[in-house]
């Protein structure tokens, strides 16, 4: 049965690229908005120095980048998903039940999520529980309880910070951005201020209670934003007490405009995000589809030349404009070199 599964397979992809290579011979991105001025930048340079046309990179959002990987193999899917978050279990298995079984995982480098304002306004210092306690749907109220979260000023939060409104502009939920914002800062800051650990003592489910910890609320003092940040930048600009959160290359690329908060106390760069004591940092990466290579013109040569030592080493120009160079990044090369599809997706 299995012998037949994979012919059907083999015969499906091929199916799939029968006239690939006369309809399409470029490579084709789509995904997180993070990881787009790095793509951008390597597509550029990829199109300058190969004889292979300039991939084109688009934006969109890790989940929906990742969705339009997952509809299947050959011409009309794009080859690479951009992401600011690992792939999911759920969408691994998207992909297998759309054919595409064989992701190659690629580890670029490291970002920090940052918190930002209007440049001549009011400067804050956080913590994690400054945010849970400020965007939270529910917090416990004064008998412990959880109650409608009714702070309305970041000085109703912590008597340290500005006396101005709260006013947040996140990542909406198809970004890879929000979903670390809620776990290393909301759902961070909940156990830091104790939230957490009195929902789990009055018999809450731990699954529950970290759900409820993450829920935002939803009455304007939150602003969902589904496009890229250069949206959330306008937004402040129309918006001069609001607060933006922000990938650390961006802001670090328009600090003309923006100032940049302290988490915890620690200033977030490339070298605090480096050595691990900004708190709010994650890897990002791009996933490649195995049975595009050697269809698509210039697939692995750019997946390579992504990650080359001249390109996302710590003297390359993805450093020079904020990504933190991954000290495994050999390891990732030679992943690349030798397609090896991650575990799980094969």
């Amino acid at each position: 049965m299995s012998l037949v599964k994979l012919s059907a397979s083999v015969l499906a992809i091929a199916t799939a690229f029968s006239t690939a290579a006369a309809a399409r011979d470029n490579v084709q991105v789509a995904g997180s908005s993070t990881v787009l001025p790095y793509a951008s930048i390597v597509a550029e340079a990829f199109g300058e120095n190969f004889d292979f046309p300039t991939p084109v990179v688009e934006s969109g959002g890790s989940s929906a980048g990742l969705k339009r990987f997952c509809e299947g193999v050959g011409e009309n899917t794009i080859d690479i998903a951009n992401a600011s978050r690992r792939i999911r279990d759920g969408e691994i298995e998207a992909c297998a039940a759309a054919g595409v079984t064989d992701i190659i995982e690629v580890r670029i480098g490291y970002d920090g999520i940052v918190f930002a304002s209007d440049i001549d306004g009011a400067r804050y210092a956080f913590t994690p529980s400054d945010w849970y306690r400020a965007l939270a749907a529910e917090i416990p109220g004064e008998d412990g309880a959880l109650a409608a979260n009714a702070n309305a000023r970041w000085s109703d939060v912590n008597p340290d910070l500005p006396d101005q409104a709260i006013l947040a502009f996140i990542p909406g939920t198809k970004h890879g951005t929000r979903e670390v914002f809620e776990e290393k800062v909301i759902l961070a800051g909940c156990a830091e201020s104790g939230a957490l650990e009195a929902m789990l003592a009055a018999g809450m489910a731990e699954n529950d209670a970290e759900s409820k910890c993450m829920a935002i609320r939803t009455d304007g003092v939150s602003t969902d934003i589904d496009g890229d940040y250069t949206e959330t930048l306008a937004r402040i600009d129309a918006n001069k007490e609001g607060i933006g959160v922000f990938g650390l290359a961006f802001y670090e690329n328009n600090t003309d405009k923006l100032q940049v908060a302290t988490m915890s106390g620690v200033t977030p760069s490339t070298e605090t995000i480096a050595s691990g004591d900004y708190p709010v940092s994650r890897p990002l990466y791009f996933y490649v589809k195995k049975a595009h290579i050697g269809v698509i013109p210039g697939l692995k040569e750019y997946a390579e030349f992504f990650v080359a030592d001249e390109i996302a080493g710590p003297d390359g120009p993805l450093a020079a404009y904020g990504l933190v160079s991954d000290p495994e990044l050999s390891a990732t090369q030679q992943a690349v070199a030798e397609e090896k599809a991650m575990a799980g997706s094969m």
